[in-house]
């Protein structure tokens, strides 16, 4: 795999689900680069030569290009002879042998952050099945990326509330709602070392006892964290991407190694035993 760290695992991993999904041959993709209007393409599957590698797709021009351009789905059946786009990239498109391609670009929060392609080395439709499976493939890295942004968002606002000097109440609860928020995150995260890096800051938010208290699943420990914010059973099932049911499983099952008989009870244990903040 190649490319940059931010959002390459993502882009590789959707362009690996597009291929199992469609059986096409080839797929390919990048993220637009900061400051400009260029795709690089950093992630390839699927592709025999290197021709397609670290190639800069400039807004408007050819297949990708013209996806940016418009911020929607662009196919061609055969690229080389198609009259409905502009032809910059036809020597590295024919050296890797592509006649049919599609491009989807990945839109977040209304802005095109990135471009997936499909493609077959035959000249032959690209059905709505192919389509749909690459729109798709773009939506998981669009939700990834805005993931990821809302975790640097609150790995910011956690680590300065996490400052000795601020005691406030308010504040007590921005760091408890910052806490639930990360843990909730996290197994949202394909990238590990992002994902271990939440759960470093969500340490620091919860400083340890120094006498040992239950160990408690993680799960366990995300609903203690919504129920310690606040949050109602229903809230944090929302929150946490799981049925209500689940969430009151997890809450009792927590009780029970806490010793505690209400959700209060079990807040405040998770609290002397240095697991919540």
């Amino acid at each position: 795999m190649t490319g940059d760290a931010t959002g390459a695992v993502e882009i590789h991993t959707a362009l690996l689900r597009l291929r199992h999904t469609t059986g096409l041959p080839v797929a390919f993709g990048g993220l637009v680069e900061s400051g400009g209007p260029r795709i690089r393409i950093s992630e390839l599957c699927g592709t025999a030569t290197p021709a397609l590698s670290a190639l800069a797709v400039t807004a408007g021009n050819g297949l990708g290009g013209k996806a940016v351009a418009l911020a929607r789905p662009c196919a061609v059946t055969d690229y080389s002879a198609s009259r409905q786009i502009s032809h910059e990239y036809d020597v590295p498109v024919a050296a890797e042998g592509l006649r049919s391609v599609l491009a989807v670009p990945v839109v977040v929060r209304r802005r095109v952050r990135g471009v997936l392609y499909g493609a077959l080395r035959t000249a032959e439709p690209l059905g709505d099945r192919a389509l749909g499976a690459a729109m798709a493939a773009a939506r998981d890295v669009e939700q990834a990326l805005v993931v990821r942004e809302e975790a640097r968002g609150l790995l910011v606002a956690a680590q300065s509330a996490s400052e000795p000097d601020l005691a406030a109440g308010a504040v007590r609860e921005q760091v408890r709602e910052a806490h639930a928020a990360l843990r909730a995150l996290a197994p949202r995260i394909a990238d590990p070392s992002l994902r271990a890096e939440l759960l470093d800051v969500c340490g620091l938010l919860a400083p340890r006892s120094r006498v040992p208290g239950p160990v408690l699943a993680p799960r366990e420990l995300d609903v203690l964290s919504w129920v310690a914010a606040g949050a109602t059973n229903a809230l944090a099932a929302e929150r946490l991407g799981v049925r209500a049911e689940t969430v009151k499983g997890y809450l009792r099952s927590a009780m029970r190694k806490l010793g505690a008989h209400t959700r209060g009870e079990a807040v405040a244990a998770a609290r002397r035993a240095g697991v919540l903040p």
